[in-house]
């Protein structure tokens, strides 16, 4: 049975910096890429970042990027989201998700094959 399962989440102030993590359990965890997504109340789920099987490609969405950093520890089956510079635009419930399609488009939301259940990020003004 495949679980992922974020920590990590909590109340921030503005500015401030957080780190999730996503741990992976029953698949083989260095065969699947990695994404994290976000939704806010209301909103629809929005592409945060994704990280190749080996972790040599990244990619972010563009209200993140040079603020979030993802990242991968194949030997611990984990995978990482820093954030940094948040604002509260930021809040949101934050999902990771693996995929094994044979070719990564991060942003995809229909390539992923697995999800977790999320944690919650709020950051205060």
């Amino acid at each position: 049975q495949v679980q992922l399962v974020e920590s990590g989440g909590g109340l921030v102030q503005a500015g401030g910096s957080l780190r999730l993590s996503c741990a992976a359990s029953g698949l083989t965890f260095s065969s699947y890429a990695m994404g994290w997504f976000r939704q806010a109340p209301g909103k629809e789920r929005e592409f945060v970042a994704g990280i190749s099987r080996r972790g040599g490609t990244t990619g972010y969405g563009a209200s993140v990027k040079g603020r979030f950093t993802i990242s991968r520890d194949n030997a611990k089956n984990t995978v990482y989201l820093q954030m940094n510079s948040l604002n509260p635009e930021d809040t949101a419930v934050y999902y990771c998700a693996a995929s094994r399609a044979p070719v990564f488009v991060p942003n995809n939301r229909d390539q992923y094959d697995y999800w977790g259940q999320g944690t919650q990020v709020t950051v205060s003004s």
